[in-house]
C-alpha cells in the first residue's frame, strides 16, 4: 500500500513537474537559453502588454573571444562595457533599428506642417538638385525608393567615417549614379534617410542628433539613446540604445503615437508609417534575405497582405536586435543581441515571435 502511495505521489509530482516546465514563460526562457550561443553570447528579451512589462529575461553565455570584442566595439563606442552586464539598461549598436527612430523623427516635422511627404528634396539640399536627383520625395527616401544605386555598405560606412558634416554627406550622395525612377526601385539602403536626414536639420537649425534628442528621445524617456560619437549621425544604422529605451518608442507605436498620455506622433504620421510602399510596379533592386516576403512602409517592415494584422511591423538590425510591435495581439517586444552571422536569422525571429504569441493569449 505505501509503495502505491509512493507512485501515485511521484507520478504526480513528476506531472507537475513538466506542466511548469511546458509554461510559455519557461519555453521562452529556454529558447533564449538555447539560442543565445548563436546570438553572439548574450540576448536579452523584453515584452510590453497592457501597460506593464510581463516579460524580461536575458542570458549571458559570452565566451572569452566575445567578451574580448564586445570591450574593443564598447571602447571604440566610448563607452564601458561588462560583459558580465546583460540588463535593460544595457547599451549596444542597434545598426537598422534606426531606421524606425530616424523615419519617426522626419514624420514629427510632417506633423508640425513643416515639411510634406511629397517634398522633393531639391527644395532643401542644392547639391541634389545639382546632381539631378532633386525631384526626390521626402516619402520616396523614408522608403527606399530614392532610385539612387549605393556605394556597398562597407564602403558606404567608410566614406560616412571619413565625412565631416551633413552638407559634405550631399554632395556625395549627389555622385551616385541612379539604377532607376525614384519611386520605381526600392533598394534597402542608407541613402534615403540620410537625405531625411539633411533635410530636417535645414528645417530644424540643429543638428541631427540634437533634434532627435529634444523630439524623439526626452519626451519618450530614452535617456541611453543617442547616435555615438561620429561627426556626421547615420540615421539609417548610426543610433546606440537600450532595451528599455527601445521599448519605450516601441509602446509609443503601439499606442498609436501616444506615451504616457503625451503625444508624440499623430495617428495619421502612425498609419502613414505603415502602409506598404512595395506594390506591384516597384521593382526590389535588394532587400534583406530575412525580410521574406514583407512590404515596406516608412522606416519599418510592414504586411504586405492584411494591414499588420498578423506578421508584426518591425526594424531588425544587422546585429541581430529584434524590435516588433503586434496589433493584433496587443503587444509590443523586443529582443537586443550583438552577432553578425545572419544565417537562420529569419526563421529564428519567427520561433520567437510565436512562443511570445503564446505567452501573451
Amino acid at each position: 500500500m505505501k509503495l502505491h502511495v509512493l507512485f501515485i505521489t511521484l507520478f504526480f509530482c513528476a506531472a507537475i513537474t513538466t506542466a511548469y516546465s511546458q509554461t510559455p514563460t519557461n519555453k521562452l526562457n529556454a529558447w533564449l537559453d538555447n539560442e543565445a550561443g548563436d546570438m553572439g553570447g548574450r540576448a536579452i528579451l523584453m515584452v510590453y502588454k497592457d501597460g506593464k512589462v510581463i516579460y524580461n529575461h536575458s542570458v549571458n553565455k559570452m565566451n572569452m573571444r566575445q567578451k574580448l570584442m564586445n570591450r574593443m566595439i564598447a571602447k571604440r563606442q566610448g563607452k564601458t562595457a561588462d560583459p558580465d552586464d546583460y540588463t535593460p539598461a544595457s547599451r549596444e549598436a542597434i545598426a537598422s533599428c534606426s531606421k524606425w527612430l530616424s523615419a519617426a523623427l522626419v514624420m514629427t516635422f510632417v506633423d508640425e506642417g513643416k515639411l510634406k511627404l511629397t517634398d522633393t528634396v531639391g527644395k532643401f539640399l542644392p547639391a541634389l538638385t545639382a546632381g539631378g536627383k532633386g525631384n526626390i520625395t521626402i516619402g520616396q527616401c523614408l522608403s527606399h525608393q530614392t532610385g539612387i544605386k549605393p556605394l556597398p555598405l562597407k564602403d558606404d560606412l567608410e566614406e560616412m567615417r571619413n565625412t565631416s558634416n551633413m552638407d559634405e554627406a550631399m554632395q556625395n550622395i549627389a555622385k551616385l549614379p541612379m539604377e532607376g525612377q525614384p519611386g520605381k526601385v526600392f533598394h534597402y539602403s542608407n541613402v534615403g534617410l540620410q537625405i531625411a536626414g539633411a533635410v530636417i536639420e535645414k528645417i530644424g537649425g540643429k543638428t541631427f542628433q540634437a533634434l532627435f534628442a529634444e523630439r524623439i528621445a526626452k519626451p519618450l524617456d530614452m535617456q541611453n539613446t543617442d547616435w555615438g560619437t561620429a561627426k556626421v549621425a547615420l540615421p539609417a544604422g548610426g543610433a546606440i540604445s537600450t532595451p528599455q529605451d527601445y521599448l519605450n518608442f516601441l509602446v509609443m507605436i503601439l499606442n498609436k503615437g501616444t506615451y504616457n498620455g503625451k503625444r508624440i506622433l499623430s495617428e495619421a504620421s502612425i498609419a502613414q508609417m505603415q502602409v506598404n510602399r512595395i506594390t506591384a510596379d516597384v521593382k526590389v533592386a535588394y532587400s534583406p534575405a530575412e525580410a521574406g516576403s514583407l512590404g515596406y512602409g516608412y522606416g519599418e517592415w510592414v504586411s504586405k497582405t492584411d494591414d499588420n494584422k498578423g506578421w508584426p511591423i518591425s526594424s531588425p538590425g544587422l546585429f541581430g536586435s529584434f524590435p516588433w510591435v503586434d496589433y493584433k495581439n496587443g503587444y509590443a517586444a523586443i529582443l537586443m543581441t550583438f552577432y553578425i552571422n545572419n544565417q537562420g536569422r529569419g526563421e529564428r525571429y519567427k520561433a520567437l515571435k510565436g512562443l511570445v504569441d503564446e505567452l501573451v493569449k
